[in-house]
């Protein structure tokens, strides 16, 4: 840790040229990272890992970081497991075990949750220019935290004896700039091996407006790209994003991601990998009625408070009070009308679950342009006009953060517009549920009910909603089709992630099969596929069925393990990728055949 202080006491910091000239001293160490046996490496690191990510919740990077912690523990068993990050929210309970410690860092947490978001919109949304003096003042205070940050990790690194790190995220989503540089500046001077997994990329949905063509829409991560022109700034900004480390290895979650740092950012092929997520033996349900009214009685008691049944607050009245909601997000059914009687265990219920948090990109607002279209196309119509008794809601299941209140807003608006054109009879028996990642509630142990788990949260779906416009993996595909619960999602950005989820290059037996959402309007011919799985679900036991076996044929926990071991065995220097029988990862994951079960009408 001496070194690391000694260090950082002399360098002195006026504008960006001055952190890479910094940065590339520390990189360019003149000492060979020495190779070592398994039984060295593995005697080296067993003394702590750390896993290292902007905040830890229920969000799909928290529920990976799990998987990725058992595997260490399976690999490793007693190995002290440590979490790093910027904000633990309540319901990181439900991923983290308890024995499993914990560091929060004030000021770590990303986005407009990083010093309420002033640095971020400085460095992304505001003009920034080169040899300016808002840039040399930019420069310095990124260097201030970072350097802060550096010696609070190194610290915490050295007194738990820490030598394997692994951040999610902090070096491929810039959401603090100081985080990542400050992790950085740690790992590398304090010869901490580093496993660097990359969920999300900045260039993935943005690019700069130079590039875009005429009518193009904004792209949700074109803001990186605002002062890409100031050059000394965005040069250490890609030299970042991601760092290139001698102890390090680049792990992703799809191939067209490992092809880009290997074609265009110059990565050693034998340092990127994929790794794909692991389902678990608890995922593969095959749910009774008796259990999916369990299921959802209890997400009764959570969305109602305690309650055996639900009453709704009127989704009018709930949008006038969005910010004030927004402060502590509690569980909500919105109907059209305050004081409405819900009870999820119903007879005659349609579930639609969007297991999702709210964010633009997830755009659930088409979920219900979907149901309108639905209770507008005449064979579901009349099965649900003609029976009071059934009721039809959809089931939004994560959190919505601070910065994406307006996407509520519009989540909210579109239920309204669906409301405003049916008959109040008709308005009142639709539902808009957010259970904002609860999947226990306090009366559960008095009346002696288990909590949920996120493979139960599944079951009480009759068919799951996916309609994202881009993601790096699109995990509710894999989740559902594990849990034999048909899905309708988009062919999102980059498609050649969703091919590669799907399968669509694999044999039949390994593909999921699923039903396309459109982009578009709704065509009869695909309403009439959604009706026919809603009104006639025993039929499409097969399509369930297959979707388990695929799943399981290809996400198993052991894959996940094997992998991790063969990352170990790159870091320790002991032998290459010819050996290791690796693949490269430059190589198309799909080719062009369409073999793959698209049930697109």
């Amino acid at each position: 840790m001496n070194k690391l202080k000694n260090i950082l006491e002399n360098i002195e910091v006026n504008d960006w040229k001055d952190i890479s000239t910094f940065l590339d001293s520390i990189k360019l160490t003149p000492e060979a990272v020495p190779a070592l046996n398994e039984k060295e490496f593995s005697s080296l690191i067993s003394t702590g890992a750390a896993f290292v990510t902007y905040d830890f919740g229920i969000d799909g990077v928290s529920i990976e970081i799990f998987k990725y912690a058992e595997c260490l523990e399976h690999i490793l068993p007693g190995i002290p497991l440590h979490f790093i990050g910027g904000d633990f929210h309540e319901k990181a309970d439900i991923v983290l075990k308890d024995y499993w410690k914990r560091f929060e860092i004030d000021g770590f947490n990303g986005w407009d949750k990083w010093l309420d978001g002033k640095p971020f919109s400085k460095l992304f949304y505001e003009d920034m220019p080169g040899s300016s003096a808002v840039s040399r003042e930019m420069a310095r205070q990124i260097w201030d935290e970072a350097k802060n940050f550096a010696l609070t990790v190194g610290d915490y690194f050295c007194k738990n004896n820490i030598k394997l790190a692994i951040p999610v995220n902090i070096m491929s989503n810039p959401g603090n700039v100081a985080a990542a540089l400050g992790f950085v500046i740690a790992a590398e001077v304090l010869d901490v091996y580093v496993i660097s997994s990359n969920h999300d990329y900045y260039w993935e949905g943005g690019k700069p407006a130079s590039e875009h063509e005429a009518g193009e829409g904004v792209g949700p991560r074109d803001h990186f790209f605002r002062n890409m022109d100031n050059q000394d700034f965005f040069n250490l900004f890609k030299e970042l994003y991601p760092w290139n480390g001698q102890r390090w290895i680049q792990v992703n979650i799809n191939t067209p991601q490992s092809r880009a740092l290997v074609e265009r950012f110059g990565f050693s092929p034998e340092k990127v990998f994929e790794l794909g997520t692991s389902i678990s033996d608890e995922f593969f349900i095959h749910s009774t009625p008796e259990h999916i009214k369990s299921v959802r009685s209890r997400m009764n008691y959570i969305v109602s408070d305690g309650k055996t049944k639900i009453t709704t607050v009127g989704v009018r009245e709930h949008l006038a009070n969005l910010t004030e909601w927004m402060q502590d997000e509690k569980p909500i059914a919105c109907g059209n009308r305050t004081g409405l009687t819900l009870d999820l265990a119903a007879d005659g219920t349609f579930y639609f679950l969007q297991p999702t948090r709210v964010i633009l990109r997830k755009h659930i607002d088409r979920d219900e342009k979907l149901l309108s279209a639905l209770l507008a196309h005449k064979p579901f119509a009349e099965d649900f006009f003609a029976d009071s008794s059934k009721q039809l809601l959809l089931h939004v299941t994560g959190p919505t953060p601070i910065e994406h209140q307006d996407d509520l807003e519009n989540v909210l608006e579109a239920y309204i517009a669906l409301c405003d054109k049916l008959p109040e009879e008709v308005a009142n028996r639709i539902f808009l549920i957010f259970s904002v990642g609860n999947e226990n509630h306090p009366c559960f142990e008095k009346l002696n009910l288990q909590p949920l788990c996120i493979e139960e949260i599944y079951q009480l779906a009759d068919l799951v909603l996916f309609p994202s416009e881009t993601e790096g993996r699109g995990l509710p595909i894999i989740e559902s089709s594990a849990g034999g619960i048909p899905i309708v999602c988009r062919r999102y950005y980059p498609e050649e992630v969703f091919y590669e989820v799907v399968g669509k290059d694999l044999s039949e037996d390994e593909q999921i099969w699923y039903l396309r959402f459109p982009t578009g309007e709704f065509k009869k011919s695909f309403l009439d596929k959604v009706t026919e799985l809603l009104l006639h679900p025993e039929q499409f036991e097969d399509w369930r069925e297959h979707n388990r076996e695929a799943v399981r044929n290809r996400y198993s926990t052991k894959m996940i393990v094997r992998k991790f071991k063969d990352f170990f065995k790159i870091l320790r220097l002991e032998t290459g990728d010819t050996e290791l029988g690796f693949t490269s990862n430059t190589t198309a994951c799909c080719s062009k055949n369409n073999n793959c079960r698209d049930m697109e009408i």
